[in-house]
C-alpha cells in the first residue's frame, strides 16, 4: 500500500479543526492524471459539496497537461468523488451541523488511482490561529535545541 502525495493543502489545516478524516476516489480525465503525475495542482480554495446525494469537489485546480492539444480539460472544473452511500449520507449529516464543513486535505495516489482525502473540520477562529503558530514555533525551538546536544 504505497501512497505518493500529490497535492496537500497545507491552508486546511490551519484554518480548520479536522474533527475526522476520510478517503474517496475521483472521477479524473486522462489529461488530469497525467498532469498531476508531473506534479500539477491545488486544494487550496476547493471545498466539497454533496449535491443530489452525491460528493463533489468544487474549486480544486489541476493545470492543463502540457501536451494536451485540443484534449485538455479545464483547470477549475467540478469534480464528482466516489463513496459508498451510506459513508456520503454520514457526511451529509455531519456537515449539516452547524460550524462544520467538508475540506479536501490531500490528493495522493494509492496503488496506481487517485484518491482524495478529505476532513470534517470545524473553523477556527483568529486566537485558534495565533494559538497554533505560537505552538508551531515551539516545536521549532525545541527540535533546534535538540538539533545543538545531538
Amino acid at each position: 500500500m504505497s501512497q505518493k502525495n500529490i497535492v496537500l493543502n497545507r491552508r486546511a489545516t490551519y484554518d480548520y479543526e479536522i474533527l475526522e478524516s476520510f478517503e474517496a476516489g475521483i472521477v479524473l480525465l486522462g489529461t488530469e492524471i497525467k498532469s498531476l503525475r508531473a506534479n500539477g495542482g491545488n486544494l487550496a480554495e476547493a471545498y466539497v459539496r454533496v449535491i443530489q446525494n452525491e460528493l463533489w469537489l468544487i474549486g480544486s485546480s489541476i493545470t492543463p497537461y502540457k501536451f494536451g492539444a485540443h484534449y485538455n480539460h479545464e483547470e477549475r472544473r467540478d469534480r464528482k468523488l466516489l463513496m459508498h452511500k451510506k459513508e456520503i449520507e454520514k457526511l451529509k449529516a455531519s456537515a449539516q451541523q452547524k460550524g462544520l464543513a467538508l475540506i479536501p486535505l490531500s490528493l495522493y495516489f494509492k496503488e496506481g488511482r487517485v484518491k482524495v482525502k478529505i476532513g470534517l473540520g470545524r473553523g477556527k477562529k483568529n486566537q485558534d490561529k495565533r494559538q497554533t503558530i505560537i505552538e508551531r514555533e515551539k516545536k521549532r525551538e525545541m527540535s533546534r535545541a535538540m538539533k545543538k546536544f545531538k
